[in-house]
């Protein structure tokens, strides 16, 4: 169970190389388990007991279903995009003579020395423009394309004392020999079945295609590229199309923009979670007070992985809380509120834990280093709905190539069955009946 799993995780990450085929990876796998298409250009008509999706931006995805009748709302949110460096507009520069590089920049907070002398492509989406208008298409270069390489240590004899990387200067991939020039755009248009003057815009990244692999001792641990947040996304999907409560309303969601705040149209901090929460109970002839006691009855599961303590490094986790690879399910604490996990909300993640027989550790910033935030808090801010940061453990947080657990992905996804599973019934505030 526990292999199959992870091949189901890496086969899931090797196909979304950026945010928008991580989208449309989730969307053809609620296609194939019968969820329908929505557009939020367009009225909704919802049936009961019909699985619907809606995706905003082509980066964003929200999936529910739709009970006879619903008292609450059961929601996870993970995010579907990484760190990495964006392509610009007319990016090839010519060096020297004899090598074209391409101009980025920075797209999130990665460990720069982590995306040296590994294998890159690009991925991302196009628009161009067809003879009725304009549309989409995704970009994925299935190749290894790009190299950002180091300096030599003859030329750098500081190399290993650390020191800052400029990422205007240190940090562009090289892309060809002096051959290539004109090349890159005549790639792209290759890709999408275009010429390179019908492409009217672009959202380009690189990406990490060094292999994934299971390794240790017993094979006790995974790394890949996008771990963080794909393992996320991954799970929630899978115990949200197996959880199966009959008075809960399901919502599956996936934003973009985590890396860099969530503050967009198709962010957490946007209105998208609450438009279509909105929409739905319009379309079901749920009043408004009806939709406000379906959140403050229900639960949101901010699900986002966090760190486990560096075996280089241990001094850098709490000294009490010490969460370890393969330790099952990780709740997430922040005095400040970074992470929204409270003593209700951590009982009932607790509750549904021990009834899936998934351990759970703690995760909390030492007090003298300031960690980051995630989706929980800023989704809060649209809708206040009782919330648990959650994730599992893992190592090298936003490198080009992370590490987590081999056992901690089903023991996330068994979690999140339960979550759906659950029974909950807000007795008064504060106070739930479990079943």
């Amino acid at each position: 169970m526990v292999e199959q799993t992870n091949k189901e995780l890496l086969e899931f990450i090797g196909r979304c190389p950026s945010s928008f085929h991580t989208v449309t990876e989730i969307s053809e796998r609620l296609r194939k388990e019968g969820y329908l298409p929505l557009e939020e250009s367009k009225e909704w008509e919802l049936q009961e007991s019909g699985k619907y999706f809606v995706t905003r931006n082509n980066s964003s995805v929200i999936a529910f279903r739709v009970p006879a009748v619903f008292r609450r709302f059961m929601i996870t949110a993970s995010h579907g995009e990484s760190p990495a460096f964006k392509i610009k507009t007319d990016p090839e520069m010519p060096c020297e003579g004899c090598y074209i590089k391409l101009n980025t920049e920075k797209y999130g907070g990665m460990i720069y020395h982590s995306w040296l002398d590994r294998p890159l492509s690009v991925a991302g989406r196009v628009t161009v423009l067809t003879e009725t208008g304009m549309e989409t298409r995704l970009v994925n270069i299935d190749k290894d394309l790009l190299m950002i390489p180091s300096l030599a240590i003859h030329m750098d004899r500081t190399v290993n004392e650390g020191g800052a990387m400029n990422p205007q200067k240190e940090l562009l991939p090289l892309f060809g020999d002096e051959t290539a020039k004109g090349g890159f755009w005549k790639l792209i248009a290759e890709n999408v079945g275009v010429t390179h003057d019908k492409i009217l815009g672009s959202d380009l990244f690189l990406y990490c295609r060094t292999a994934p692999s299971v390794w240790g001792n017993q094979g006790e641990f995974l790394s890949s590229p996008r771990l963080d947040d794909l393992q996320c996304a991954f799970a929630t999907l899978q115990g949200f199309l197996k959880g199966d409560a009959k008075d809960s309303m399901p919502v599956y969601c996936v934003f973009d923009n985590e890396e860099v705040g969530s503050g967009t149209k198709q962010g957490a901090k946007s209105t998208f979670l609450f438009d279509v929460l909105q929409r739905i109970c319009e379309a079901r002839g749920v009043s408004q007070s009806g939709y406000r006691q379906a959140v403050a009855s229900g639960f949101l599961l901010s699900a986002d992985n966090g760190h486990a303590v560096h075996p280089n490094y241990p001094e850098k986790a709490d000294p009490t809380n010490r969460p370890k690879l393969n330790g099952g399910l990780l709740l997430k604490y922040n005095a400040n509120q970074k992470y929204t996990t409270d003593a209700v909300s951590e009982g009932l993640v607790r509750y549904l834990c021990q009834k899936a027989a998934v351990p759970v550790q703690n995760y909390v910033n030492r007090s003298d280093i300031p960690g980051g935030s995630t989706l929980g808090n800023l989704l809060s801010e649209k809708v206040s709905i009782n919330t648990a940061d959650i994730g599992v453990a893992q190592l090298a947080m936003h490198s080009a190539y992370e590490t987590v657990g081999a056992k901690d992905t089903i023991y996330l996804c068994k979690a999140i069955e339960a979550f759906y599973n659950l029974e909950l019934i807000c007795e008064e505030d504060g106070s739930y009946r479990l079943a």
